[in-house]
């Protein structure tokens, strides 16, 4: 059986804008990520849901509360759909976390796979470890239903690379737009791609910004 998931990540927060890593710092929404999160909710309005899951850190809640509210579902609350933990860099933005510990820095940025992130911060293998369980356990709970997740960019790394094979060392190629939807289907243990940050219930809430 098929667990059909679309998975998106939160809206805009102003750490975005400043290109500084939340991690599992809680920050909310800005002004544009919640038009993000009303545009999206609205956006899904067409498709059936039976079950609706999410980080429980601020700025993913914030999202989901849109969805939840027009589709009729309660939010499932999961630590373990988190952000990866950035450790040392966490509030820092990507210039300072290089400018303070250049040595981490570059082996974070080059994407060791097996490199903890300083001050109890994740390595990629065990983010992926932690994502996979999660999906996987949500995956065999939903077999042959419908489940819409609001989470992070870098859990969203993780399901892209899942979803096509790319391994969690290897540069990133793909965009990972905030409040996006992207598609993803899950049978017999494999993932599959069906379609990757579509934006275009966005561009009307958006352009009536001022």
């Amino acid at each position: 059986m098929i667990t059909r998931f679309c998975f998106v990540r939160h809206g805009e927060t102003d750490w975005n804008v400043q290109r500084r890593l939340q991690g599992h710092i809680d920050t909310p929404l800005n002004q544009t990520g919640l038009a993000q999160a009303e545009a999206t909710a609205k956006g899904l309005q067409g498709h059936a849901f039976d079950a609706l899951y999410s980080s429980d850190l601020i700025r993913t809640l914030q999202t989901a509360r849109y969805a939840a509210q027009l589709l009729d579902l309660p939010i499932h609350l999961r630590a373990d759909l988190r952000e990866r933990h950035y450790g040392a860099f966490q509030g820092l933005t990507y210039s300072e976390a290089e400018r303070h510990f250049p040595a981490d820095y570059a082996r974070f940025k080059a994407r060791e796979a097996a490199y903890e992130i300083l001050d109890e911060g994740e390595s990629l293998l065990q983010h992926r470890q932690r994502v996979q369980i999660c999906l996987e356990d949500i995956a065999v709970k939903h077999a042959g239903e419908s489940v819409l997740i609001v989470t992070h960019g870098g859990v969203l790394d993780i399901v892209y690379r899942m979803a096509t094979g790319l391994d969690v060392s290897a540069p990133r190629d793909f965009g990972i737009p905030n409040a996006a939807l992207n598609w993803i289907n899950f049978r017999q243990g494999e993932w599959q791609l069906l379609q990757w940050a579509d934006q275009a219930h966005l561009h009307a809430a958006l352009d009536e910004l001022p």
